[in-house]
């Protein structure tokens, strides 16, 4: 399964036409204990880029970005009962969302791994 990284600390990970969302590892670091998480709706389509959920710590709220244009499919519903999942698991269980790819031309712009960590350590 590739996995995919954005500017914006997005992971994108592609299964046959399905993408799972989350945020990466450095992200939920930065941002602390996370607090609530607020999803969205099985069935909106998000464009790239455009706002697709929200992440609440004891710091600071933060949007999270789709990384390609798609429908959404399914919501983590753990995140609800647990938002701490995002920092005990940002990368596994702590996903956000999965959507269909409307466009896998899209991921072109994306990152790979490595890439995504020469990225970060250059901030």
């Amino acid at each position: 399964m590739p996995r995919y990284f954005t500017d914006e600390h997005e992971w994108i990970e592609i299964e046959d036409d399905v993408a799972t969302v989350g945020i990466t590892d450095y992200a939920q670091e930065q941002l602390g204990d996370i607090v609530f998480v607020e999803l969205p709706e099985v069935g909106v389509t998000l464009d790239k880029g455009g706002d697709a959920a929200v992440v609440e710590s004891v710091k600071a709220a933060s949007d999270v970005y789709a990384p390609i244009s798609g429908e959404v499919t399914e919501g983590n519903a753990a995140l609800e009962e647990e938002p701490a999942l995002v920092n005990s698991s940002p990368e596994e269980d702590g996903w956000f969302f999965r959507m269909t790819v409307a466009d896998a031309g899209e991921l072109e712009g994306l990152m790979d791994e490595a890439a995504y960590k020469e990225f970060v350590a250059n901030l």
